[in-house]
Parts: structure tokens; sequence; C-alpha cells
């Protein structure tokens, strides 16, 4: 299967604060579905989910964002900051422990397989053609809806855990239990937005050539553009007429030098999103996230 389609992209907040999250992009113009409290993560196989709710042992808190191309925002947060935990629980493990708030994260559509041949790991290490691998075993997730629905998948993680190429989110069980974008008002929003335009990684210059040889393994495809600041691919959703843009980039202004001075880990400086003629225009910010609109 093609390994270019994006899923889903990650939107961090500061401890307990997915609530304030949910209304801060509602005021941007963006509709959110539903809002969990989980235990999941990739080195974890428990699972609990409480709509709208708190959960004593939960470690995350999600709100998802659907938009009409069928990708979605994950709006998260963790439900407790760390000193809350002691030393030796799951939580420190946490992928996304030591991230600052922000877009930290982006995921590709996998195909579920947790064995053999057809893992996309598989797939994309035997691309890769250097020493080492550029992804790790797949891991089984899931989680259990309050109406006892169970939903399944399988997480392809990458080696490097900072954000700058994707991981991959398969699913064994039906997808629309995951992203719901049933009713049709589920993926409509008064912003206008109707799919992901462009995903933009800003970087030092020294790590854009690896980064490129990276991604080039990973989507099994050279960049369409490609220049010594600059790479660019084209991917795919499952929904979309317009297909987003993948773009690396060493810093373009002041605004991008500052991110890349301000953030110990490199990664997503902005994501754009197309609009139709009425939609909204220009570039706008959530507390920590950059949001440009795309005609």
């Amino acid at each position: 299967m093609a390994t270019s389609t994006l899923d889903h992209i990650v939107h961090l907040t500061p401890p307990g604060t997915v609530r304030e999250t949910a209304e801060q992009w509602r005021k941007l113009g963006f509709k959110y579905v539903f809002l969990a409290i989980t235990t999941n993560s990739f080195l974890e196989r428990r699972y609990s989910v409480i709509d709208g709710g708190v959960h004593t042992d939960g470690f995350t808190a999600n709100a998802l964002v659907i938009i009409d191309d069928h990708t979605y925002l994950e709006l998260l947060s963790f439900t407790k900051p760390a000193s809350s935990y002691p030393p030796d629980s799951p939580r420190h493990a946490h992928k996304w422990a030591k991230r600052a708030p922000g877009w930290i994260d982006y995921a590709f559509l996998g195909n579920g397989a947790l064995h053999g041949a057809r893992r996309i790991s598989e797939s994309i290490n035997a691309r890769w053609g250097h020493e080492g691998r550029l992804y790790a075993s797949e891991v089984p997730g899931g989680r259990m809806r309050e109406d006892g629905v169970r939903l399944e998948w399988v997480i392809s993680a990458p080696k490097r855990g900072d954000g700058m190429v994707p991981f991959f989110c398969g699913d064994v069980t039906d997808r629309g239990l995951r992203v719901p974008t049933r009713p049709e008002g589920n993926t409509t929003h008064p912003s206008g937005a109707r799919g992901v335009a462009f995903i933009r990684i800003v970087v030092s210059s020294q790590e854009l050539p690896l980064l490129v040889e990276q991604l080039t393994a990973i989507l099994d495809a050279p960049p369409f553009a490609h220049g010594p600041n600059l790479a660019q691919w084209h991917l795919s959703t499952l929904n979309g007429l317009r297909s987003p843009t993948l773009s690396i980039a060493v810093p373009g202004d002041e605004l991008e030098e500052q991110f890349l001075q301000d953030n110990a880990v490199p990664g997503i400086y902005e994501v754009g999103f197309w609009v139709g003629e009425s939609g909204k225009t220009g570039s706008v910010s959530s507390p920590f996230g950059r949001i440009v609109w795309v005609e």
C-alpha cells in the first residue's frame, strides 16, 4: 500500500488544558467531535476512555477535529504534570512526555499489519538501504468506547521520535470507529476548512539532507521540489480533491529562525488548511500553533 496518506496531526497543550484548547479551536472556526481521557501510549497496552470525563489513571486527554478530507487534528494534553506521578510511572516513558506545546507530530495511515512481510516497518526499512532501521517493530493499540465497542489499530513508530518523520496508524477495526466522519456535520467547520493544504517543518541546514533521505524512503518517492534549503512532497488523503504538501525547510524569515531557536526539538512550524471562497484568509495562531488559510 502507499505510505504517503496523511491520517492526522498532533497538537499538544499544557497539562489539564484540553477543554480550554477545544474551546480556543472552536473560536478559530473548528468544531471538535469528542473529548476523551485515555491511557494509551506506544509503550502501553492498557486502554480506557471516558467521554467528556476524567479518569483517575488517565495520562492524556484528546479532542478530535475531523476535516472533510478525512484527516483530523488531535488536540492533546496530559491530564496532570509529570511531577504528579512517581518516578516509575509509565507516564514518563510516553512518546510526547518531554515535548513542548505546539504542533508536535503527524501520522500517516498504516495497513494494520502487526506481523509478517506486510508490516509498514518492513517495507520502509527495506527501502532505507543504510545501516540501522528507520522504524521499530509494530505495536498494537486500541481503546474501549463507552458503548462497549472496542477499537483496535497498529502503530508503526520511527526510531527517531522527534516528530520530523511520521508514525503510522493502521486500523484493525473500521477506521470510521476511530475517526467518525459521519454524520456530515462532523467535518463541516465555520472557518471553511475543507482539508489540510500543507505541513511545514523547519529544521537546521545541517539536518536537512538526512531528513530528505529518510522521507524519500518513507514516502517511496523523491521530493517534487528540492533545493539546498527546501524539499517538498505530495501527500494524499482519503477524501481530498486537493493534495496536501509536506515541506521540509530551513528558516526562511525571522519568525522561523526564532522558532528554531526556541525549540530544542525542531518540528512542525505551521499547518495550512484549504478553505472555500467564503472561508477565512491569512494566518492565525492558537496559543501554541500557527495556522494558515489557503484558498
